[in-house]
């Protein structure tokens, strides 16, 4: 099976179900038990997305307080993969940030892709690309000069028994990242460096 990030060969790593590519360290799903499209909307929708709950809000602060600390309100940002409800854009807004919004389920403006910007958000959305070889591409090109892209995801590591992961058993989970493969990343994309605490990951162009 071929990792979908760096095109090399996976092993078997667990079951029938995921490969392990012993070259960026990715952890993959077998592409033969993909969801559909359709299929992957419908979950989406059944998240319970409310803007104003205070716990959503809490979740994606590791984001939000990295963008207000670290860019001013005239900074040009992008919320990818924002799905049909974004606690961080609201809150970018409420503080007068500028942010746009793009979702291929549900803002799927393509005029959004043809922009540059200086901070990229993608909360909990890395693990769902299907191509995350040209996911990064696109999302490094789509940055401006010293421009940052900041994501939240869990990372796997060997602290962790893969059979007990809770974070597999979403069939829409497709990619797993270790610490070596942000490290890869970085350096097969260009960026000049990364920063990783916790569920966040920085990476700077």
């Amino acid at each position: 099976m071929i990792c979908s990030l760096c095109c090399r060969s996976g092993k078997l790593f667990f079951k029938e179900d995921f490969f392990l590519c012993p070259h960026c360290s990715g952890i993959f799903r077998n592409r033969n038990n993909l969801t559909s499209q359709e299929e992957e909307k419908k979950r989406y929708e059944q998240h319970n997305n409310d803007v104003n709950d205070p716990r959503y809000q809490q979740f994606v602060s590791p984001i939000t307080h990295y963008v207000l600390n670290n860019f001013s309100a005239e900074s040009a940002g992008l919320d990818f993969g924002a799905g049909n409800g974004s606690a961080i854009s609201k809150i970018l807004k409420d503080n007068h940030y500028r942010i746009d919004q793009y979702d291929p389920f549900f803002f799927n403006n393509k005029q959004m892709l043809e922009l540059t910007y200086d901070y990229i958000v993608c909360c909990e959305v890395i693990e769902h690309f299907h191509h995350p070889n040209q996911e990064f591409r696109r999302l490094y090109q789509m940055l401006n000069p010293q421009g940052e892209l900041i994501c939240m995801t869990h990372l796997y590591g060997s602290s962790i028994s893969f059979d007990q992961w809770y974070y597999k058993n979403d069939r829409t989970h497709v990619f797993f990242y270790q610490e070596a493969t942000i490290e890869y990343i970085a350096k097969e994309f260009g960026f000049t460096s990364y920063e990783v605490k916790d569920r966040l990951i920085v990476w700077r162009k």
